[in-house]
């Protein structure tokens, strides 16, 4: 066992904090920087996530050249490719079945793009979240059959045979670009495109979809230009795109997702997209475009419609060409998503109350669950998260309708596979539906069955959750002071970036500095600032943090020493630029 990093065995959010860098990893940090002539900081963040000294060079400078393969490695990718390019020589009617999250917009949007490009007659067709659900239905696909010669289904489709049999013999062709995984057997359609099928064997899983729909029209394009067709879409131009859904979707960046976020972001920069550029706008977003703004500012807001609104409105937001007309439906968004905001904040407050009472029980439950017949289900996926920050458990949160049946979402926490665990209750015949991925799940249960639901749950999670709880870690890439978190410093980390899922926003710890100040802001934001022993300063925030222990714990150091352990980002505000931390635990010293 690695030992306790600063003898932190557990911290205020009961962590054990250790080295992220294991001892060979340490002489791999010193090999890069001696290589290359690269920073130390920066060579120990590389060294850190596993990079050796040969992938350095690789892996600051992510290219599509270098990190993306033949998309015929898919399986039916060329079949798939096919069909469209032979589409749009036809001139033929299509149209695009979405989801109504970030990555289901954003890969409509990117296919629709590209489409319009020929003149192609195309219509998005994406599903109301509540009277529809998720994935293609058999009265949306006689609908768009009635006047499409092809229906391309994307980030959904995989597992929807039944729906598309609605449609079977009609002479409309159907193609499923998805990434979810398979729950039965394939439809019989004309190409289905998904790297999570059991004989794909590209090693493309953990794309997204509107990463596969990037490399199908890759190949639509090759294909295109084999008939003679010219001139083609600029596809890198719309790799803004790509890079917003990659990065919603919280899907690993590594491999060929660097790749598409590193240089979607580059166009997303140029705001050449008046879709995102008006988000950009109503967000208020006064610097150069970064995941965080994608994943915090602007992906809720195309989230809002699919909540809460019309669930087109992202899809169509992200295809309009028209600065004035998309600066309207980005001020739509934003007014569904204030009013998401008002409605999630009381949600999550009763769902955080009954939480308390459960865990406050004789028998406290590793898995919650958690009701009621006053949550609108657009929200359920939002409270769920909450409340897997706030009980640091796998959470679900369940909206009840007034015939007893109940839409959930869940949320888990790293190390437990929600996904495997949502298939199980529905092979045991609990759940009347649900599925997912090892973070997330949706379900369908009744309401006379959540008992049942929350004993399946304890029985066969109970002691993996235990487990991860009780071992639960914080890896630290290094310690440093207020004065060492400076610009230059934070400009070095940004080249290993970007950072998200499968690759670490590097985390240090400041030691025994004192809390000069703390006040909160916002909606429960303890904004600090700390103090280092040669008195330099940093100012901090410690996002929801009030009335939580770690808020607690803060405010009650003033003056006192603490170890604060967190992310370095640059705070941009009136034109200035001053190095921040966003703090994610704290411990007494030793």
């Amino acid at each position: 066992m690695k030992q306790a990093f600063l003898g932190i065995e557990r911290s205020v959010k009961g962590r054990r904090w250790i080295d992220r860098m294991s001892q060979a990893q340490t002489q791999v940090a010193l090999d890069i920087a001696q290589r290359y002539g690269i920073a130390d900081i920066l060579a120990r963040v590389l060294a850190g996530r596993g990079v050796t000294a040969d992938q350095a060079l690789g892996f600051l400078d992510p290219t599509l050249k270098a990190l993306m393969p033949d998309p015929r490695s898919v399986t039916d990718l060329e079949a798939a490719a096919q069909r469209i390019a032979a589409a749009i020589r036809n001139r033929e009617k299509i149209a695009i079945f979405g989801d109504y999250d970030v990555d289901g917009a954003s890969s409509s949007a990117l296919l629709a793009r590209y489409l319009r490009f020929f003149g192609i007659d195309v219509q998005i067709y994406i599903p109301d979240r509540i009277f529809e659900g998720y994935g293609p239905n058999p009265a949306a696909m006689r609908e768009l059959a009635s006047t499409a010669s092809l229906i391309v289904t994307v980030d959904c489709g995989t597992n929807s045979a039944e729906a598309f049999g609605a449609i079977r013999g009609s002479g409309t062709d159907i193609v499923v670009i998805d990434h979810h995984q398979v729950g039965g057997p394939l439809p019989e359609v004309a190409a289905v495109v998904n790297p999570n099928r059991d004989d794909d064997l590209s090693g493309l899983g953990h794309l997204c979809a509107v990463g596969m729909v990037f490399m199908a029209l890759v190949d639509v394009s090759r294909q295109l230009r084999g008939h003679g067709v010219s001139p083609l879409p600029d596809l890198l131009s719309m790799l803004d795109i790509v890079a917003l859904g990659t990065v919603c979707d919280v899907v690993p960046l590594i491999g060929l997702n660097r790749a598409f976020v590193t240089k979607g972001l580059i166009a997303a920069r140029h705001l050449g997209n008046p879709g995102l550029s008006a988000l950009a706008r109503v967000a208020s977003i006064g610097e150069p475009l970064n995941p965080f703004h994608f994943g915090f500012l602007i992906g809720p807001r195309i989230n809002a419609g699919g909540r809460i609104g019309n669930a087109a409105l992202g899809a169509t937001l992200l295809c309009e060409e028209d600065a004035n007309r998309a600066a309207e439906i980005a001020a739509e968004l934003d007014r569904l998503n204030r009013e998401r905001q008002v409605m999630e904040t009381e949600m999550v407050a009763d769902a955080c109350a009954e939480a308390d009472r459960d865990l406050a029980s004789s028998s406290p439950p590793s898995v919650i669950v958690t009701s009621s017949t006053g949550w609108h289900p657009g929200i359920v996926g939002l409270i769920a998260a909450r409340l897997k920050e706030y009980t640091r458990r796998p959470a679900f949160a369940i909206a009840l309708d007034g015939a007893g049946k109940g839409t959930g979402s869940g949320r888990s926490i790293p190390g437990f596979d929600m996904g495997k665990l949502v298939r199980a209750a529905v092979d045991e015949g609990i759940l009347i539906k649900g599925g997912g991925h090892a973070m997330a799940a949706g379900i369908t249960v009744e309401r006379d069955r959540l008992g049942d639901l929350r004993a399946f749950f304890e029985e066969k999670a109970g002691s993996a959750v235990t487990s991860i709880l009780e071992n639960e870690t914080l890896s630290v890439d290094g310690a440093l002071s207020a004065r060492g978190a400076n610009l230059t410093m934070i400009g070095e980390l940004e080249k290993a970036g970007p950072y998200g899922s499968g690759n670490p926003e590097p985390l240090f710890v400041l030691p025994n500095h004192r809390v000069t100040s703390s006040a909160v802001v916002g909606n429960g934001h303890l904004k600090l600032r700390l103090q280092a022993e040669d008195r330099s300063q940093l100012e901090a925030i410690a996002f929801r943090a009030a009335e939580t222990d770690l808020g607690e714990l803060l405010a009650g150091r003033a003056g006192r020493p603490v170890h604060v352990a967190g992310t370095l980002s640059i705070n941009h505000w009136n034109g200035r630029q001053t190095p921040q931390m966003r703090i994610v635990d704290a411990a007494d010293p030793v």
